[in-house]
């Protein structure tokens, strides 16, 4: 097994339900939720907290992702609504989205069953470090702007579109690593890190970072280190994974959540010099060769090896704001579709303005996407996937390096 794109760490079968404001506020009149209960950081312990968690995530339009007691509910709640079954994980998201631009890459994995055999395409091959199979669903909610659920004593609107995901997820928590890890990543062009987010237990995550050193170590000298960053459930593991792959990292990847998340405030996205202070704050904090920050607006690189990323932060963008358009069907010409689509306006001027105060910064305005059908769900992953692109190993044969260049950056 070659190693070309590794992408890692946990891969996971996602309940994918279909958004139905009517159901939801049902559940939330039955179980007497109130507009001053709303909360996302109150323990997820039965089905009640869990609507009156999904509901305040709506009602501020941010996204995010919660361990639940038990997966029992989830599935109770699940089985409420219409739902598909998918595959999700930072890394096998944005190997899907490569898959769909014809380029292979190699999953870590830490959980299978027949799920996972059944929807993974032939282009992805996997390690996996499970012993048996093993089934511990994500909730994957997808609400859409100007989205009403009726409660008691009034009403919650989005105020945009966003994606929560809730799980409680065994083998992703442990993250076991694959014996085969190593013998992968030695002929890798690049290696995606993800996926400690899940992790619980301090001495075990200590642990596996140590083992992760130890398998990074027959990585080429050449290879891309891509580290994604996700909302923790214990936000004091995220410093301790952050600090110990530090050195190993090129490339630090994070959403507009976790930006605010790390500077304690929340950001004015459409404000250049708000933007430019927190990019600052959060580089202080993150010193990697390249920040890379991805938002509805606009995605920017700073530090000083932002600038070699310009082609992967436009093959990023192109390709989730294809997935947002089209959902997970798509093909390499749809790229070209979107890149003829306008820019955000006020993403352009924050890239702009950013751009003048920091030198070693770079960025791209995100892609106006009109459509009734929004896809939200996997969009960071997607990004990631766009980014790592351009670095697969056949670079002449590669589409999406292809329409890079009869499309150049905005």
């Amino acid at each position: 097994m070659s190693g070309g794109l590794v992408l890692g760490l946990g891969g996971t079968v996602d309940y994918e339900i279909r958004w139905d404001a009517a159901v939801l506020g049902e559940l939330a009149r039955a179980y007497g939720v109130r507009r001053n209960e709303l909360t996302t950081s109150a323990p997820i312990d039965d089905e009640r907290a869990l609507v009156l968690t999904i509901l305040a995530f709506l009602a501020s339009g941010a996204g995010g992702e919660r361990f639940v007691a038990s997966s029992v509910i989830v599935e109770r709640f699940a089985d409420r609504f219409e739902k598909v079954v998918t595959l999700g994980g930072t890394g096998v998201r944005a190997g899907l989205a490569l898959d769909r631009l014809g380029i292979p890459s190699v999953q870590h994995l830490v959980s299978i069953d027949d799920n996972v055999r059944r929807l993974m395409p032939p282009g992805i091959s996997w390690v996996c470090s499970a012993a048996e199979d093993s089934l511990d669903p994500h909730l994957i909610v997808q609400y859409p702007v100007g989205a009403i659920v009726q409660l008691v004593d009034g009403d919650v609107i989005s105020p945009s579109a966003n994606r929560l995901i809730f799980a409680n997820d065994r083998p992703n928590r442990e993250m076991a690593l694959a014996a085969e890890l190593g013998d992968v990543l030695a002929d890798a062009d690049a290696f995606l890190v993800s996926g400690f987010n899940t992790m619980q237990d301090r001495a075990l995550l200590e642990r596996r970072l140590d083992e992760l050193d130890a398998a990074m170590a027959t990585l080429p000298a050449a290879a891309l280190v891509y580290y994604e960053d996700a909302g923790f459930y214990d936000r004091g593991f995220a410093a301790v994974a952050r600090d110990r792959l530090l050195p190993r990292i090129d490339v630090y990847g994070m959403n507009e959540d976790e930006l605010q998340e790390y500077v304690g405030r929340a950001v004015n996205l459409l404000d250049a010099a708000d933007v430019a202070r927190a990019l600052d704050e959060a580089h202080l904090l993150i010193p990697a060769p390249a920040l890379v920050v991805h938002t509805r607006y606009w995605s920017i690189a700073v530090g000083p090896a932002a600038h070699a990323h310009e082609a992967s932060l436009e093959s990023a963008v192109r390709v989730s704001a294809t997935r947002f358009r089209l959902g997970d069907v798509f093909a390499p010409d749809d790229l070209d579709a979107t890149a003829r689509l306008p820019r955000h306006d006020g993403g352009a001027r924050v890239v702009a303005g950013v751009r003048a105060r920091h030198p070693d910064a770079t960025g791209v305005a995100a892609v106006v996407v009109d459509t009734d059908t929004p896809t939200t769900i996997g969009l960071g992953d997607s990004f990631v996937g766009g980014f790592l692109a351009p670095l697969a190993p056949v670079r002449a044969a590669s589409p999406v390096e292809a329409s890079l260049t009869s499309h150049p950056t905005i």
